[in-house]
């Protein structure tokens, strides 16, 4: 079975843009067939402000090698590939790779702290919705049926003149 997947990305660690590119590179190679990518973005990290401004873009493509879970291995392998080593970083710190899980077609994932699809902050996150919106400017979510166009919209903290990057 094939499966749409949308994933997001971001790096602040090391060569932002080249870590991307070639994560970009691995995905389109092994993991996702049709793979788009969306345009790179800089944006100011959340929670912790003590640290390099992020790059994220986002991917679409098709996922046919499992489920959410398989996808998850594969995307944990590739950070790993990157030099992410998730026990030595603070959480929402600094990473050289990290990969979410978006959307996994229309399919809900509720096993907290494992795996939540779609991706349990997506809806506050203007920096994965924009990416994820140059991809699929019609993509609903799939727990409410609402548009993530009109999602972003409401995000009054959203520093980012959205007609810039859609």
């Amino acid at each position: 079975m094939v499966i749409p997947v949308v994933l997001g990305l971001g790096s602040n660690k090391g060569d932002s843009r080249s870590i991307l590119e070639g994560a970009v590179e691995v995905l389109q190679r092994d993991v996702l067939k049709n793979l788009r990518c969306s345009n790179f973005i800089e944006t100011e990290p959340m929670g912790l402000k003590d640290q390099r401004w992020f790059l994220n873009a986002a991917v679409a493509g098709d996922f046919s090698q499992g489920g959410p879970h398989d996808l998850l291995d594969l995307i944990h392998r590739i950070e790993a590939t990157f030099g992410r080593d998730r026990s030595k970083e603070r959480r929402w710190g600094e990473r050289t790779l990290d990969i979410d899980i978006l959307l996994f077609g229309s399919l809900i994932v509720s096993e907290p702290p494992v795996l939540e699809i779609p991706h349990p902050r997506l809806r506050e996150r203007p920096f994965a919705l924009i990416p994820l919106l140059q991809l699929l400017p019609d993509a609903v979510d799939p727990s409410t049926g609402e548009s993530y166009k009109t999602v972003l919209e409401r995000l009054h903290h959203c520093v980012y003149h959205i007609s810039d990057y859609l």
